[in-house]
C-alpha cells in the first residue's frame, strides 16, 4: 500500500461513522502540504473530500502595505484569522454550499468564492502553515479539527524547494535568496518552534 493510501486508510478509520471529518494538514512553507492534500483528495472516494486552503485568507498586498507588513507576507499576522475561523466553524456546522476563497500565487491575490464545500462533503482537508501554531489566536483552531497531520522536511530541502518556487514565479536567484532569508525562513522557524503535537507526522525530503 502506498503512503498516500495508508494515510487515507488512517483517516477513514478515525472518521468511523462521522458525517463530517475535518483534517488539518500543516507544515512549514515549501513542505508539500498542497501536494499531499491534492493526493489525498484524489484517493478518497469521488465527491467525498474537499481541500480548504488557509492561503485563501491572505490579506491583499494593499492592506499589508497600509499596515507595514508587506515585507512579512506569509507570517501569521498577515492572514485574516477571524474570517478563517468563521469558515471552519461553518464547515463543522455542516452548512450547505459554503464558498471558500483560493489564493492564486500567479497573481498574488485571493479569488473569492473560488471553491464550494457542499453539505454532503464528508472529508474536509484543511491545509496551511499555522493550523497547529501554539499561539493566540491560532491555538483556538485546535477543537475545530478531528485529526491533524504535520509534514516535516529538512531545512535544506525546504530552502531548495522555495528557491525553485520563486524562480518559477519570476524572481531572480538573488531576489529569491533574499526573500527566503528575510521572509520564508523566519516563518519556517516559527512553525517548527511553536507547533502543537500532530496525530500523524510525515517525513518528506
Amino acid at each position: 500500500m502506498s503512503e498516500i493510501a495508508t494515510i487515507a486508510a488512517t483517516i477513514f478509520k478515525r472518521a468511523a461513522k462521522a458525517k463530517r471529518f475535518v483534517v488539518a494538514i500543516a507544515g512549514p512553507p515549501g513542505s508539500g502540504k498542497s501536494t499531499l492534500s491534492a493526493a489525498l483528495h484524489d484517493v478518497l472516494p469521488d465527491g467525498a473530500a474537499e481541500v480548504v486552503p488557509m492561503d485563501g485568507f491572505h490579506y491583499d498586498n494593499a492592506i499589508l502595505e497600509k499596515r507595514g507588513l508587506r515585507a512579512r507576507k506569509g507570517a501569521p499576522e498577515t492572514f485574516d484569522f477571524a474570517g478563517f475561523e468563521v469558515l471552519l466553524k461553518r464547515i463543522r456546522a455542516g452548512e450547505p454550499d459554503i464558498a471558500i476563497p483560493v489564493f492564486d500565487r500567479s497573481i498574488e491575490l485571493s479569488r473569492a468564492a473560488a471553491g464550494i464545500v457542499s453539505s454532503d462533503t464528508r472529508f474536509i482537508l484543511v491545509e496551511g502553515n499555522y493550523l497547529l501554531l501554539d499561539e493566540e489566536p491560532w491555538a483556538r483552531l485546535a477543537p475545530l479539527f478531528d485529526f491533524s497531520i504535520f509534514v516535516e522536511v529538512t531545512r535544506g530541502e525546504l530552502e531548495r524547494r522555495l528557491r525553485q518556487r520563486w524562480h518559477e514565479h519570476g524572481r531572480s536567484d538573488e531576489d529569491a535568496i533574499a526573500w527566503i532569508a528575510s521572509n520564508d525562513m523566519p516563518n519556517i522557524e516559527r512553525v517548527l518552534a511553536r507547533r502543537r503535537a500532530a496525530d500523524l507526522v510525515i517525513q518528506q525530503g
